[in-house]
């Protein structure tokens, strides 16, 4: 066995170990940060507090670990699939479309219930972005700015359309809740939709090598006995999960497939299936961050995440962008 596998493989583990012990402790902290303040050694004895344990900041901690989770493999996948590093659904459109979704359902069927919405979601996500990827499969100029752009001007018009049929309808303010990520109104009974995250995780880590093999082009991919287009398919299916379930149960949270995949393969390479653990991790931890840093700073008030992670996220944007053009 090669001498650097055998030291990459125990620092790779060392590095997902200590990933698990972020998350725990930012979990930590997120579940006893807040206005109504929660002391564990008399929780047991607060009824109040141990109602708000239950109902609000429980739920809200596992919501922000599995969208930081599923968001950051959602972008790690079109970023292959489109083989390029500035592709996610923040840069694709997959968020509008998620959006134009749940609009449409709420108009054809106004009582629709969360199950409809999201199916219709999930089916706008997965259309558009099939049509931006093969879109982007048919541009000459495979430019690393050029197609992000394209992708950003093609979530701008379905935004405006989004918006039209809002304002025909009257539901504009519905979909103005949508743009600004917000976990906050997380309750108990209302966000267990946020679980389907869990068997798209799945199949991604299934699915990772050939992910691996797909971003190296539809030839190489075929050559070694793949089925491109059913790779393709999955891999934008899964994402379709992930976003429409996002956006539904909290809203648009931009970025953080864009941001943190590009993080670590600054360290850890290309190999999906090696990275995927910590690509997860390190977004459900970027989640966290941001959530207990917009909880703190006007305290007892707090920023929708939506903020912070758009602050941040348009940062990392310009650096990545700045970084590789020199």
């Amino acid at each position: 066995m090669n001498k650097n596998v055998m030291v990459e493989r125990p620092r790779r583990g060392l590095m997902t170990l200590s990933a698990v012990v972020v998350v725990l402790i930012l979990a930590w902290i997120s579940l006893f940060t807040g206005a109504r303040h929660i002391n564990f050694l008399t929780l047991l004895d607060d009824r109040d507090g141990m109602l708000v344990f239950l109902i609000s900041r429980i739920p809200r901690t596992a919501a922000l670990i599995l969208v930081g989770i599923g968001s950051s493999i959602a972008g790690l996948i079109m970023q292959q699939l489109s083989q390029n590093r500035f592709v996610s659904p923040t840069t694709s459109g997959a968020l509008d479309a998620a959006k134009m979704g749940i609009l449409m359902a709420m108009i054809g069927i106004p009582d629709a219930s969360l199950l409809v919405r999201l199916l219709s979601s999930l089916g706008f996500t997965f259309l558009f972005t099939l049509l931006f990827i093969l879109f982007v499969s048919k541009i000459q100029l495979k430019s690393n700015v050029f197609i992000p752009l394209v992708g950003i001007m093609f979530g701008s018009i379905l935004n405006a359309l989004s918006t039209f049929f809002a304002f025909k309808n009257n539901i504009v303010q519905n979909v103005q809740e949508w743009l600004l990520g917000d976990f906050s109104a997380i309750l108990q009974g209302q966000y267990e939709a946020i679980y389907f995250i869990l068997p798209a995780v799945a199949i991604a880590y299934f699915y990772a090598e050939k992910f691996t093999l797909a971003g190296m082009g539809r030839s190489f991919a075929v050559n070694l006995g793949l089925s491109y287009t059913s790779i393709v398919n999955i891999g934008l299916l899964t994402v379709s999960m992930v976003v429409s379930v996002s956006v539904i149960t909290v809203g648009v949270i931009p970025f953080v497939g864009l941001i943190i995949p590009n993080l670590v393969r600054l360290f850890l390479g290309d190999n999906i299936r090696k990275t995927l653990p910590i690509i997860a991790l390190s977004g459900a931890i970027f989640l966290l961050l941001c959530d207990i840093f917009g909880r703190l700073i006007v305290y007892p008030y707090e920023i929708p995440i939506g903020v912070t992670v758009g602050a941040i996220g348009g940062l990392f944007f310009l650096f990545f962008i700045l970084r590789k053009r020199g």
